[in-house]
């Protein structure tokens, strides 16, 4: 009896350590699956994060690195950020990349001067840059209807830009920026009349208005150099770049007046203002990304245009002729006569 109570001890405590034993790993198992639960969710958490962290500095960098150059064909888009900083490093870009005439051919191609180029976000680059602009011309080289004219300026509103023809080619184009919508310049058939180096504003005296040739006298309206911002900004003006403004001051003819002043005796160069912009909507010029042509007038366009014109600028081209050779023949004469009357004065030997 003794025997056999020994062994039933022995065999409870074989069965308490197996169980023991048992408890004891599965206590390992359920912490080692808590720590790799634990180890999963927070590596994931991590991976998240990086994850998070990597899309967040991709979208950074996507916006503070746009590509410089949208190619698109015969125009192409140079894009600029909104930051000021980062547009700053794409206009060193710009300045590297294009040499001094070829940056004022691209601001005048998107109607901006250099002080006005950090309000563009998007310019339209050729992507063979003629530094004349001639290339570019939206105006038709050749007009017959203005063949028999010798000078003739054309400004359209549509597209923000002037031509001049001599004898119905074209000889010279640009940008400019024309009245605002509050204060839009006139348009019609008109005539240069007087001109001055510098005129002062009369809105506001602090504006110093260089090379301005006055167009509508009673209006006060001529075209001058001043701001191109890339829209119609003026106060009824015509602004141009300093180098066109100066050409142009060349180029016309102004009025004759009658001795006095009073009235006039013979118009000046034949100017025409017309059409109007597209206010609100998409600037004409950016259009040339997707059609080079989408700003050229066409010649018949054109000439719908000035031919009810012709008779009137070719009767003012005659009769300014004719008043000019009338003041150098009397000049003349003038001279003649004071030589003359010299000689007369000369003591005999």
């Amino acid at each position: 009896m003794k025997n056999i109570s020994v062994k039933k001890i022995s065999l409870s405590a074989l069965c308490m350590m197996v169980m023991l034993v048992s408890c004891k790993k599965e206590v390992e198992k359920i912490k080692d699956a808590v720590q790799d639960t634990s180890s999963s969710v927070t590596q994931d958490y991590e991976d998240k994060k990086d994850s998070a962290v990597v899309k967040k500095d991709s979208v950074i960098e996507k916006e503070s690195m746009p590509p410089a150059m949208q190619e698109n064909g015969f125009y192409n888009a140079f894009v600029l950020p909104k930051s000021k900083k980062l547009k700053d490093s794409m206009f060193a870009v710009f300045s590297k990349k294009y040499t001094e005439k070829e940056r004022y051919a691209i601001l005048a191609l998107n109607r901006l001067d250099s002080k006005n180029k950090w309000n563009a976000d998007t310019l339209v680059v050729p992507k063979e840059i003629d530094t004349t602009l001639m290339a570019y011309s939206p105006f038709p080289m050749q007009l017959d209807v203005l063949s028999n004219v010798k000078k003739f300026i054309v400004f359209s509103y549509p597209i923000q830009a002037y031509g001049v023809y001599s004898n119905g080619s074209l000889v010279k184009w640009g940008p400019t920026s024309m009245g605002k919508k509050s204060a839009q310049t006139t348009r019609g058939l008109t005539f240069a009349n007087w001109k001055k180096k510098l005129a002062i504003s009369t809105v506001k005296s602090e504006w110093k208005l260089p090379y301005n040739f006055n167009i509508f006298n009673m209006g006060g309206i001529g075209w001058h150099q001043y701001d191109l911002p890339g829209y119609p900004a003026s106060h009824s003006c015509l602004r141009l770049l300093m180098k066109d403004a100066q050409w142009l001051y060349s180029y016309a003819d102004t009025w004759i007046l009658n001795p006095g002043g009073a009235t006039t005796k013979a118009k000046g160069t034949a100017v025409m203002v017309y059409g109007d912009y597209p206010w609100g909507k998409r600037k004409p010029w950016r259009k040339l990304l997707d059609d080079p042509n989408a700003n050229n007038i066409s010649v018949e366009q054109m000439t719908k245009m000035i031919e009810p014109n012709i008779e009137k600028i070719l009767k003012e081209q005659d009769n300014r002729e004719k008043v000019a050779d009338s003041i150098k023949a009397a000049r003349a004469e003038v001279s003649a006569n004071r030589e003359a009357a010299d000689t007369v004065r000369q003591p005999a030997d």
